[in-house]
């Protein structure tokens, strides 16, 4: 009986460190570049661009995608070094890549395609709350 009840003691705690671990695991931070982000391109042929990028961000690698009024697609490779991000989009008529500094919750930088180049800006949408 004394050995049964020492089993389920164990397995309870057991247990309970497997919770405590998958809890920190689910809350473990975002990156600072995680959400979404409406932002604005300058310097096009098409005159200034809004899109909005939804970005992911774990250690320092960056996916997602990004959406403007001209389509939308995935981001094809993308970091995020000493508040540098870097993102590449390889679309079948051109290639772009942004570059941009995370400054005080806002994104600023350089951007250009195989033909173009041009500056842009972004700030962080806030996180809705479920």
């Amino acid at each position: 009986m004394k050995r049964q009840i020492i089993s389920v003691v164990a397995c309870l705690a057991v247990l309970c460190l497997c919770n405590v671990a998958l809890a920190k695991e689910k809350k473990a931070k975002a990156g600072p570049i995680t959400g979404t982000w409406e932002c604005t391109s300058h310097g096009s042929s098409q005159g200034d661009m809004p899109f909005t990028l939804y970005l992911e961000q774990s250690k320092d690698v960056v996916t997602g995608s990004v959406s403007s009024p001209i389509g939308g697609t995935q981001i094809s490779s993308g970091s995020f070094k000493k508040n540098l991000l870097e993102i590449e989009i390889d679309t079948p008529e051109t290639n772009y890549k942004i570059s941009g500094k995370l400054k005080k919750g806002q994104l600023t930088g350089e951007w250009s395609s195989d033909n173009e180049k041009g500056m842009w800006e972004g700030k962080k949408q806030a996180e809705k709350t479920q």
